[in-house]
């Protein structure tokens, strides 16, 4: 069995950021698993335009995405939501999102940003994803990764570790289902 594409995404362009940080370590404990090829998409390297007109960066954003099978999000929260940057990516690109899953690592303060990810879960749906349940909410987030990129939060070790089993699970579910008939919507 091929590999599954699994793209984490990250979802903050902000100067200053460790949502880097936060997606290498999703990324490290995926690339554990023989049955996951990592796909690293950091919004910072696309130029996608607000007001969503077609550019070389959006065919290229769009490609890659469509060659991915499921998506990990790494997002932080923003004034109690989702940041722009990663709006405006779920925005630009249609058909390539639908019937694949997608799983939520957020992170913040003492929130750890789970409030971006109730109104992801919200989003992905209209867009025809299937979302898993679980997902990982890592508090205070400056303070929970040494200066190797490690974390100390078990929780959220054992939290990812679910996340990526059902993304697995749903991502074989729904390539079978796409070998068979065409998506409907």
């Amino acid at each position: 069995m091929q590999p599954i594409q699994l793209a984490i995404v990250v979802g903050s362009v902000r100067a200053g950021r460790i949502g880097p940080t936060v997606a290498a370590w999703v990324r490290s404990v995926a690339a554990e698993r023989a049955s996951i090829e990592v796909v690293d998409v950091d919004l910072a390297d696309f130029e996608l335009p607000g007001n969503l007109v077609p550019n070389d960066d959006t065919e290229r954003f769009t490609a890659t995405i469509g060659a991915c099978d499921a998506f990990v999000f790494v997002t932080p929260e923003y004034n109690h939501g989702v940041p722009g940057s990663l709006k405006t990516a779920l925005d630009t690109v249609k058909y390539e999102w639908r019937a694949k899953p997608v799983g939520f690592v957020s992170y913040g303060g003492l929130g750890g940003g789970i409030r971006a990810t109730e109104q992801l879960r919200q989003i992905t749906a209209e867009l025809h994803m299937v979302s898993v349940r679980d997902a990982v909410s890592v508090h205070r987030v400056r303070k929970r990764f040494d200066d190797e990129g490690g974390i100390d939060d078990a929780a959220a070790v054992d939290a990812l570790g679910r996340l990526l089993d059902q993304v697995e699970w749903w991502a074989s579910a729904v390539a079978g289902g796409r070998k068979r008939i065409d998506y409907p919507g």
